[in-house]
C-alpha cells in the first residue's frame, strides 16, 4: 500500500471517528459517574473492543461471522439490548439526582472494571463496528500484493484514531467538568445521554 493511498484511508477513518455514536455516549457517561479514571477505562475498553474486532475482520473470521446469520443477529440484538441498558441506567440516574462525587477507595477497583467492561461490551457486541470493517478494508487492500500484517495495520489504525479522539473528548469534559457536576445539568446530560443509548440500541435493533 502506498502513503498516499493510506493517506485516504485515514481521512475516511477520521471521519466516522468524529460522528457522534455509541462510543461517545458511553465515554460522557462514565466519565461524569467516575471522572477522568472511569473515561479512561471506558476509553480503554473501547479501544479494545476495536482491536478485537479489527484482528478479526484482517484475519477473516468477520466475513464468517457477517455471513453466519445466525452468529450475527445474535450479536446484533445482544449489542442492542447493552445499550438499552446502559440507557435505561442513565435514566435511572437522572430521574433519581442523586449523584456522589466520585467512587471511594475501597470500589474503585471494581468500578474501574465495571467501567473498563461498559466500553469493551458496548464496543464488541456492535455488529456495525464489524461491517464497518469489511466495508472499508477491503477498498485499500489489493489481494495480489497485500500482506496479512497491511490488514492489520489498516485495522488498528481506527482503533488507534478512536482512541485518540476519545482522550480529545476526555480533554473536553475535564475542562467543563465544573459545570457538568452540577446537580441539573448533570440530570440533563444524564437524561440525554441515556436517551441516545436506548436510540442508538434501536436503531441497532431494527436496521437490517
Amino acid at each position: 500500500m502506498t502513503w498516499s493511498a493510506y493517506g485516504s484511508y485515514l481521512i475516511i477513518v477520521v471521519l466516522i471517528v468524529l460522528a457522534p455514536g455509541p462510543d461517545t455516549m458511553v465515554v460522557l457517561k462514565n466519565a461524569l459517574a467516575g471522572g477522568s479514571r472511569g473515561g479512561l477505562l471506558a476509553s480503554f475498553g473501547i479501544f479494545t473492543g476495536n482491536v478485537v474486532q479489527g484482528t478479526a475482520a484482517a484475519l477473516g473470521l468477520g466475513v464468517v461471522i457477517a455471513k453466519s446469520q445466525p452468529v450475527f443477529l445474535t450479536l446484533k440484538w445482544l449489542g442492542a439490548a447493552y445499550l438499552a441498558f446502559l440507557g435505561v441506567q442513565a435514566l435511572r440516574g437522572a430521574w433519581r439526582g442523586k449523584y456522589e462525587r466520585l467512587e471511594t477507595a475501597t470500589g474503585s477497583r471494581a468500578s474501574g472494571f465495571r467501567r473498563w467492561r461498559e466500553g469493551f461490551l458496548s464496543n464488541v457486541t456492535n455488529p456495525k463496528v464489524l461491517v464497518l470493517f469489511l466495508s472499508i478494508l477491503p477498498q485499500f487492500l489489493d489481494p495480489a500484493t497485500t500482506t496479512t500484517w497491511d490488514a492489520l495495520g489498516l485495522a488498528y489504525t481506527v482503533a488507534v484514531v478512536g482512541g485518540l479522539w476519545l482522550l480529545v473528548l476526555m480533554f473536553f469534559i475535564n475542562r467543563v467538568r465544573g459545570v457538568l457536576e452540577r446537580r441539573k445539568v448533570r440530570r440533563a446530560v444524564d437524561g440525554v445521554t441515556g436517551t441516545a443509548l436506548i436510540g442508538f440500541g434501536a436503531a441497532l435493533a431494527w436496521e437490517s
